[in-house]
């Protein structure tokens, strides 16, 4: 089973609810491969209710029969075919279609350019497994499709970013805005939901923004379908809780990818989600994360506000909502000269995190860590003019980090004029986090210290390398 793919238990409830209705294999595909994240050919498999040796077996006995050929087909074969690690020759895909009863188009394996619509075609959309699904003939709105184009994103050799995926993470965020004006999910979804959501988290940490981003709308899109009816109260919790933390991810990864506009409406929508559940603890995460957007693209007095009314909301209790915005408050009253006031706020922080319970060795996303703290104190003592004994240590899961940090050494070289050591500082800093992760947060602080090089300063060696490795350089996507 392939990552990010149900397990076949959803597949067979797909299938029980195909007989029932009388649907056509077609349909039952479609269905399948609309709610598991299945290539369109393994779905026609799993529609039949086939193992991969069986459809093996089955392709065989279809050449045998019809005197078609040898199939020059395997398991492992078959397997790469149906994750799209490889491609079968033309004559495969004939004998293909013919045991599934399809054309290449309905296996994906062609695409589709027909200019009429082909009114006469039903399209099962998915539900959530165990929900009833329903028809449509409105293909453009099919959430299907949606799923289709990020796992098709997903399944590229190099991760792009362009304006038809904006525009479907924009609408995905749309629906779920919508869907939590209105809101019947097992406890074992629930559970597996919780289980997805601890593990975005964990992996969001090392993992680059734009793969990350795709998965969080795939995963949304299950939680906006389980959310479109109204739940028992402590489901509906579960269920806006999970929504409250992919979408901070997700707007996380905007932020880290430039995109502030996007960025700034999934905080509007994790605040929405949090302000209905109640939870103030989690009402004041939302400001603390949301709090870093206006640090890095240009309102420092926005992040103070932010920072303020998360430790407001959080309240006495240490936390890390508490902690996070006691320390942006810190960084940012710090970068706008208010010294004495940012030296309090970080005491705070260390007082409120001095008072934590152990955090344990898993490192997850919104968990003020003892090396979120690190990072904190060290980016408001450099904008506190302190001399700071720091060098980046062996590679760690926050892979951005030590980057920002070296970036804000450098910025702080350029204005005492030490213009040659800040950009050769500014490209170790760049050179040394992966091009993944080397997005627009990074390269656009790496362009703001060379803009306040002097004029007569920029022919110099350090800093015509920089101009040309930022030339050269572009968000990863």
């Amino acid at each position: 089973m392939a990552r990010g793919e149900h397990s076949p238990a959803c597949a067979r409830r797909w299938r029980e609810q195909a007989e029932s209705r009388q649907w056509t294999p077609w349909q039952t595909a479609q269905a399948i491969h609309g709610c598991c994240g299945v290539s369109l050919l393994k779905a026609h498999r799993l529609a039949r209710g086939w193992s991969a040796r069986q459809s093996v077996q089955e392709l065989e006995e279809l050449c045998e029969r019809q005197n078609l050929g040898e199939a020059r087909a395997s398991i492992d074969l078959l397997n790469a075919w149906e994750n799209n690690r490889a491609r079968p020759r033309p004559q495969t895909i004939d004998l293909l279609a013919r045991l599934y009863r399809a054309n290449s188009v309905r296996l994906g394996l062609a695409g589709d350019y027909c200019d009429d619509d082909d009114g006469a075609r039903v399209v099962v959309v998915s539900g959530a497994e165990g929900r009833t699904p329903y028809q449509t003939e409105d293909r453009a709105d099919d959430d299907m499709e949606r799923r289709a184009l990020f796992h098709h994103a997903l399944l590229g050799s190099r991760f792009v970013m362009t304006g038809r995926l904006l525009a479907e993470v924009e609408r995905t965020r749309q629906d779920l805005d919508r869907t939590l004006a209105v809101a019947t999910v097992s406890e074992e979804q629930l559970d597996r939901l919780d289980e997805q959501v601890l593990r975005y988290r964990r992996e969001y940490i090392t993992s680059a923004p734009l793969p990350m981003l795709y998965r969080m709308m795939l995963e949304l899109s299950d939680v906006r379908t389980l959310s479109a009816a109204r739940q028992p109260a402590m489901a509906q919790r579960r269920l806006l809780n999970a929504t409250v933390m992919l979408a901070l991810l997700s707007a996380d990864a905007l932020m880290k990818l430039g995109d502030t506009r996007q960025a700034h409406a999934w905080y509007g929508t994790a605040r929405t989600a949090s302000d209905d559940m109640g939870d103030v603890r989690l009402r004041a995460l939302v400001r603390a994360q949301q709090a870093m957007l206006p640090y890095y693209y240009g309102d420092l007095a926005e992040t103070v506000r932010l920072a303020r009314e998360a430790r407001m909301l959080a309240g006495s209790a240490p936390s890390s909502p508490a902690a996070l915005g006691a320390a942006a408050e810190a960084r940012a009253l710090a970068h706008m000269g208010e010294h004495k006031a940012a030296r309090v706020a970080l005491a705070e922080a260390e007082r409120i995190f001095a008072r934590m319970p152990p955090e344990g060795h898993d490192h997850l996303a919104f968990r003020f860590s003892e090396r979120r703290l690190q990072f904190y104190r060290i980016g408001t003592l450099i904008e506190l003019g302190e001399e700071v004994d720091w060098t980046p240590g062996p590679s760690g899961p926050y892979a951005i980090d030590p980057v920002l940090i070296l970036l804000d050494q450098a910025a702080h070289l350029v204005r005492d004029g030490k213009v040659e050591d800040a950009c050769n500082l500014a490209e170790k800093a760049l050179l040394q986090v992966p091009p993944e992760h080397r997005t627009s947060i990074v390269l656009n602080r790496a362009r703001s210290l060379l803009s306040e090089v002097p004029a007569v300063r920029r022919r110099a060696t350090a800093v015509r390398r920089l101009t040309d490795l930022l030339a050269d350089a572009a968000p990863a996507s």
